[in-house]
Parts: C-alpha cells; sequence; structure tokens
C-alpha cells in the first residue's frame, strides 16, 4: 500500500531544483567491531543485550548476512560466532528469564524463515533454538514485540516485497513454537522496523517511500486502509532514500525519540514521539574511528553502559569499511544528544 502524493503541473516553468540534505552534525564513533570475516555487502543489523548488573560486561550482537551472527563486547571485540546462513537484521527480548533473539533467516528466498537463538550472556555465545517457517517471500526485516497485557513474544517479519508477517513465538517449551497470526502489506520494498512496547505500535521503512506506523495488536486492523498510518516520508532533505534501519529512544510513557538510517547521504535522522515530528540529524564521522556510510541496521539503548556510554549506546552498521570488510560502530547517545540539543 503506497501512498500517493497529488502532483501539480506548471506548464511552461522550469522543474526547481532538489533541496540539499539538512544540516547533520558529526559525531564520532568511540568504538567499533572486528570486521565481519565475508566481504562486499555483508554486515547489516545489530542489537544490544544491556547487562543491568554490570553495564560494562553489555553485549551487542552483529549478523554476517553471508555467514552467521557474532557477539561483541563494548571494545568492539568479537566473543563468539555462531554459522547461520543468509540472516539479515536481528533483534532481541527477554522472556522468562532467557534472552530470545529472533534474525530474519533468507536461505530460502522463497520461504521464509525466523532463526531463533538463547543468548547465553555468561558465555556471550548465542545457543540455536531451530528455524521456523513463517510464509512464502524472501525474509528481509525482523522486530519482536513483548505484549505489555501478558508479557506474549511477537515478532514481525518484512519480507523484501513489503509484506510483514506477524508471528507468535511461544517460548515456554526446550523448542519454540512460531505461529503466524497476521500479514500486513506495504506497497515496495521495505525493511527496517521497530515496535514501541509501551504504546504497542509498529514503525516500518518502506526504503523509497518512508515510514508508516501499524498497531502491533494481532487483533487490530490488518491489510486495510485503517491499519497503516503514514508518519513520515522520503523527502531528499530530512530522509534520503534509502530509508533503512529504525531504533527507538523512549522516554516517559510515549515520548522520545524514533531514530531513521538516511542511507543515501550516511546520516541518521531523529523524529519526536508521540506524533513523529522532524527533530534533527546527524552523520557519524570526526574522530580518530573512521565514521559509517551506507548504513543498513541501527540499533539504540538507552541506560548507563559505564563511562563511555553514560546515558546509552547507539550502534550503526557501517556499509563502507574499506580497506577493510564491513562492520559496526559504537556511538555514545550523550553526544548525540548534545550535538542537537536534545532534551
Amino acid at each position: 500500500m503506497r501512498r500517493t502524493l497529488p502532483l501539480l503541473l506548471l506548464a511552461g516553468c522550469a522543474s526547481l531544483p532538489a533541496p540539499p540534505p539538512a544540516e547533520a552534525p558529526n559525531v564520532p564513533a568511540s568504538a567499533e567491531t572486528d570486521p565481519v570475516d565475508t566481504a562486499q555487502d555483508a554486515a547489516d543489523d545489530p542489537a544490544i543485550w544491556r547487562n543491568r548488573r554490570d553495564p560494562a560486561r553489555s553485549l551487542v550482537i552483529g549478523t554476517d548476512k553471508k555467514a552467521g551472527i557474532h557477539v561483541h563486547d563494548l571494545s568492539g571485540r568479537r566473543l563468539s560466532f555462531t554459522p547461520a546462513a543468509r540472516l539479515n537484521n536481528v533483534d532481541l527480548r527477554e522472556v522468562g528469564g532467557r534472552v530470545i533473539v529472533a534474525a530474519s533467516d533468507r536461505a530460502d528466498v522463497a520461504q521464509a524463515h525466523v532463526a531463533l537463538f538463547a543468548l547465553d550472556t555468561a558465555a556471550a555465545r548465542l545457543v540455536p533454538l531451530g528455524r521456523h517457517p513463517v510464509g512464502s517471500g524472501e525474509a528481509y526485516g525482523m522486530c519482536l514485540w513483548t505484549r505489555a497485557k501478558d508479557k506474549a513474544l511477537f515478532g514481525f517479519v518484512v519480507m523484501k516485497d513489503g509484506r510483514i508477517d506477524q508471528v507468535a513465538i511461544d517460548t515456554a517449551a526446550a523448542t519454540p513454537r512460531v505461529t503466524t497470526v497476521r500479514s500486513l502489506k506495504l506497497g515496495t520494498q521495505a525493511e527496517g522496523c521497530v515496535v514501541d512496547d509501551r504504546t504497542g505500535l509498529l514503525y516500518v521503512a518502506e526504503e523509497d517511500v518512508g515510514l508508516w506506523r501499524f498497531a502491533a495488536d494481532p487483533g487490530a486492523p490488518a491489510s486495510t486502509p485503517a491499519g497503516a498510518t503514514p508518519v513520515a516520508r522520503v523527502d531528499g532533505r530530512t530522509l534520503v532514500a534509502d530509508a533503512e534501519g529504525l531504533a527507538l529512544a523512549p522516554k516517559g510513557r510515549d515520548g522520545g525519540y524514533l531514530v531513521v538510517s538516511s542511507q543515501g547521504d550516511n546520516a541518521y535522522t531523529l523524529y519526536r514521539l508521540p506524533a513523529v515530528t522532524y527533530a534533527g540529524r546527524f552523520r557519524i564521522a570526526g574522530g580518530a574511528i573512521d565514521g559509517t556510510g551506507e548504513t543498513d541496521g541501527i540499533e539504540l539503548a538507552l541506560g548507563d553502559f559505564g563511562p563511555a556510554y553514560p546515558q546509552g549506546l547507539f550502534v550503526a552498521q557501517d556499509g563502507d569499511n574499506a580497506p577493510d570488510t564491513q562492520n559496526f560502530k559504537y556511538v555514545s547517545w550523550a553526544k548525540v544528544r548534545k550535538a542537537l540539543g536534545l532534551r
């Protein structure tokens, strides 16, 4: 479902040049992960587990979509690697005392799967919990949602063609059960998604169009005009195609920020919640560590992660880490807030 924007044709008038992208101050990276083992377009999406008892021992998970999935420490050092074919996006939630990690599995381009893992936080490694079929199509995006009223776990698998399959994930047994409960639809290629656990709202990035909002509860309207609400568009100035990864910085009951990878100009755009109004943008550059370019996945976790990240940790995939292969960059959320004057 693609929004059609009205066109105004002005006969005899020359077309005006597109305005340049809005200003984006540089924020330096504080650390970077070891490069992935495979070349070209390989690293894709991160997830963050915050160790509440010992924040400095928190972990960052990152996919290599040609080989498997990595676990890193806060210095960026690789602690473990789990081989898996063609994992793309990754997310995690804590469920019943376990950390459940879910990744979109596109090893079969005709049949989407979800790959599930349990994160062994003490050993900093992933324990596979199986590949689970979702629906037809190629799995691209992946995000998780914990429903507030009953702590039920759901996942959203974004297909390459814009369909979004919602799955219920039952982790009570040793082998999880994954059941597809509904499908949503956007008109063109989409990937990045994130769910706000506070409000039960799902945000999805349609790459060349913009951002959409859905109700995350499976009882909400599905493939109807009422089911999807456009909240921000790719305009070439505040958000430059492709609109890629999404992340949240929650504040209070429904405030905070939605962060989007503005891949077309190597920047990151912030929208103020709950109204999703433009709040600024930044780039990762200007420090001793090289900056980022052509970012796919991003993740943000608030809280104390130690002296380098006192207010939160922002992680971004670096699609241009030459001369090395791709990797992930770590940025202090406190430095982002300062650069943009965020309260």
